[in-house]
């Protein structure tokens, strides 16, 4: 089963709505609104407006991912990959897409630019110990199982 959340939106953009692209889909597209178009060169990045503000309920998130169709493409990625947007921010959702590609990649009005994942989140209350508990992996890290 699927949980649902209400989460308030403002669209100022004359973009539809983000929505799921398919019923069991976790992101939903999320648009570009320009004035005209943004041409990113090679290594350049630049805020994107999409002209929706949101107002999540308190204990989510709102996560920023790139689309993978424009990652491997173009080369287009989200550059704070996730971009965090928390319940309490009300300014408008930017995107900060990056060109890793090797062509300059020019980003039009209404372009869909990133996927937008609203998730659950806890918060921590930290407990300060002497000591952690053992585990079979203990402190191995950074590649330690090998690449095979």
């Amino acid at each position: 089963m699927i949980d649902k959340v209400e989460v308030k939106i403002v669209n100022k953009s004359p973009n539809a709505l983000p929505a799921y692209s398919t019923e069991l889909s976790a992101g939903m597209d999320l648009r570009a609104w320009l004035s005209e178009p943004v041409v990113l060169q090679p290594m350049e990045r630049a805020l994107i407006p999409t002209g929706i503000y949101i107002e999540l309920p308190p204990g989510y998130e709102c996560q920023i991912r790139p689309r993978s169709g424009l990652a491997l493409k173009r080369g287009l990625t989200v550059l704070n990959s996730p971009g965090t947007i928390d319940a309490d921010y009300r300014g408008e959702v930017c995107v900060i897409l990056a060109n890793l590609g090797n062509e300059p990649q020019t980003i039009e009005n209404g372009e869909r630019v990133c996927q937008m994942v609203v998730a659950r989140h806890s918060t921590v209350t930290w407990v300060q110990v002497e000591g952690l508990g053992d585990t079979e992996r203990g402190t191995g890290g950074f590649g330690h199982t090998g690449s095979k």
